[in-house]
């Protein structure tokens, strides 16, 4: 028996167990909106067949357990961002997979048979243009094909999204953006600014004493991707309130922080009250400049000062 969890989004007449489900299988991390187009595909056939439209996902990336060495992922969203974007965009629920060794080894007729067939009820599959299922790499869209036939399960092929009909969008072009720091592409490719949440933590009190104080983040997720180095317009929630914000992501080398990673919001418009210890969601909007070294603090509060009126330049553009 596969070892899963199903989130509902919605209500039904009917279980799945009766009706049958219209399936995707992938990580959907991001819940980009590539991933939307394939959902939306997903409900379109969902509904001719009388089926309810589902996302079979996976609790843990999949390279996890089939890598040996040491991997990071990377993640544009938590688990539990993932099922909050998914049950916004309609769908009837989601099966969370462990990935584990022994459904490593599953080949792609198993995996159908056992886990789609016999376990989630699946009788219609939508396959992405690039995924892969199933220990038996050779396997190919046709013979997901000719094995669904034998099983029951209509196997049709996903129309790829494209942006500006140039960008394949994908979760991996979304984290090469994000790495260099090009949060306006990564936007672009989510539909949604990135976001970055956790606890905000005491730092050295370097901005405050620059007429600057900052709410220092220490991340919820470790694993999830944090932009390049640099500054960046920002809208940072807190305490149920959401604040125009400067933030910087760096080493900090004007004030020799040495390689110690740091992501500090200023929060414009705030009257610096201490914020430790509260949960802080900071959202990216645009990216404002590098980080780089400044020849003294005075011309570093001097961009500071600029930098400030840039971001509020910014953001009120996306007003």
């Amino acid at each position: 028996m596969a070892n899963y969890t199903f989130h509902q989004f919605r209500h039904s007449d009917k279980p799945s167990s009766e009706q049958g489900l219209c399936a995707a299988i992938g990580f959907f991390d991001g819940v980009h909106r590539g991933h939307r187009y394939l959902i939306s595909q997903v409900k379109a056939e969902a509904e001719k067949r009388g089926l309810l439209p589902v996302v079979i996902t996976f609790e843990e990336h999949p390279r996890l357990a089939l890598t040996h060495t040491h991997y990071w992922p990377e993640l544009l969203t938590t688990n539990e961002q993932k099922l909050q974007l998914l049950s916004e965009t309609g769908l009837y629920g989601a099966a969370m997979l462990h990935f584990d060794h022994n459904m490593s080894t599953l080949t792609s007729r198993e995996f159908m048979d056992l886990i789609l067939r016999k376990e989630l009820h699946v009788k219609c599959l939508l396959v992405g243009y690039d995924h892969h299922f199933g220990s038996d790499l050779s396997a190919t869209f046709r013979d997901y094909v000719a094995y669904g036939r034998e099983l029951g399960i209509e196997v049709l092929r996903q129309r790829p999204f494209t942006l500006d009909d140039e960008l394949r969008v994908s979760s991996s072009a979304t984290r090469r953006f994000l790495a260099g720091g090009n949060v306006e592409m990564a936007r672009a490719c989510l539909g949604r600014p990135y976001t970055i949440e956790g606890t905000i933590v005491e730092g050295h009190h370097k901005g405050t004493l620059m007429g600057f104080p900052t709410a220092n983040l220490l991340p919820s997720c470790p694993e999830q991707i944090i932009p390049g180095r640099g500054v960046y317009a920002v809208r940072a929630t807190v305490g149920g309130f959401t604040y125009k914000a400067m933030l910087n992501i760096g080493w900090r080398p004007t004030l020799d922080n040495g390689h110690d990673q740091t992501i500090e919001a200023h929060l414009l418009d705030f009257d610096s009250q201490p914020l430790y210890q509260q949960h802080m969601i900071l959202s990216f909007y645009r990216r404002v400049r590098d980080e780089y070294r400044f020849a003294s603090i005075e011309a570093l509060q001097k961009q500071l000062s600029e930098d400030a009126d840039t971001v509020r330049e910014m953001l009120d553009q996306d007003d």
